[in-house]
């Protein structure tokens, strides 16, 4: 771009501090060549352009080299809270209880009207509210109800083995099953009735569901035992009593095979 200043435009351009470069004044002596040459020269800044930066060089690729795992520090493996550890499987015996001595439910029975194929004797191991009274109350009851159904209360030797939660003061017994195991080569009954689920895990040592115990067969010192529902339960599930009726049908039919072999 060519600018056409004056003299005066000159002075204030460079009071401003713009120099102008032109061409000098054109003079008579001038050759054509020269005063055909341009009027007026671009204007620049008085202070030097900045450097242009230099071209950056062309990337060089870079291959990364395969990494290996770093070493992991050793751990110590943590162990787990006290809650989710796997608590220690309950004894057979478990909940402690006291064992009562057996004794006869009906003894004022008559040997000479007791009905034939009941065997030498029954033994009953259940839990009961009432060890002095297991015929009292409404477990105690439904219990009789069932022992007359099969003609067991006319029978003298029909025993029943309490079972009962030791209260305070009072220490659960030991060896409950020894000591059954004792009472049955004592008493030689013909068959073992055990009635509910602990009173089975406590007598049989055993800890499967009462449904598998009820399936059977078992034995107490050498003796056969049958494992139903007890009273207490019944009264609460009375859709149960059939399947209770069937246990002690099986009860009677093994000593009544017993009895004929």
């Amino acid at each position: 771009m060519s600018l056409h200043l004056d003299a005066r435009q000159r002075a204030m351009l460079q009071e401003m501090g713009v120099t102008v470069w032109g061409p000098p004044p054109a003079t008579a002596s001038a050759s054509p060549a020269t005063s055909a040459a341009p009027a007026a020269a671009p204007v620049e800044a008085r202070h030097p352009a900045a450097p242009q930066a230099a071209p950056l060089p062309a990337p060089v690729p870079v291959v990364a080299a395969p990494r290996s795992t770093p070493p992991q520090p050793a751990t110590t493996p943590r162990t787990p809270p006290a809650s989710q550890l796997a608590a220690p499987a309950a004894g057979p015996g478990a909940p402690a209880l006291l064992l009562h001595a057996p004794r006869a439910l009906y003894p004022t029975a008559d040997p000479a009207q007791t009905p034939s194929g009941l065997g030498s004797g029954w033994l009953i191991v259940a839990e009961s509210p009432s060890p002095a009274d297991p015929l009292g109350g409404d477990a105690g009851r439904l219990l009789d109800n069932m022992l007359r159904a099969m003609q067991l209360h006319k029978h003298p030797r029909v025993y029943f083995a309490a079972l009962e939660r030791p209260g305070p003061g009072t220490e659960a017994s030991a060896h409950i099953p020894a000591t059954l195991a004792d009472a049955v080569a004592t008493l030689q009954p013909a068959m073992v009735l055990v009635l509910g689920h602990v009173a089975a895990r406590t007598a049989l040592g055993r800890t499967e569901p009462l449904g598998r115990l009820r399936a059977g067969p078992h034995e107490l010192a050498g003796c056969p035992a049958v494992v139903t529902y007890d009273p207490a339960f019944l009264l609460r599930s009375q859709d149960t009593k059939a399947a209770a009726w069937a246990d002690l049908c099986h009860a009677l039919a093994l000593v009544r095979g017993a009895r004929a072999a």
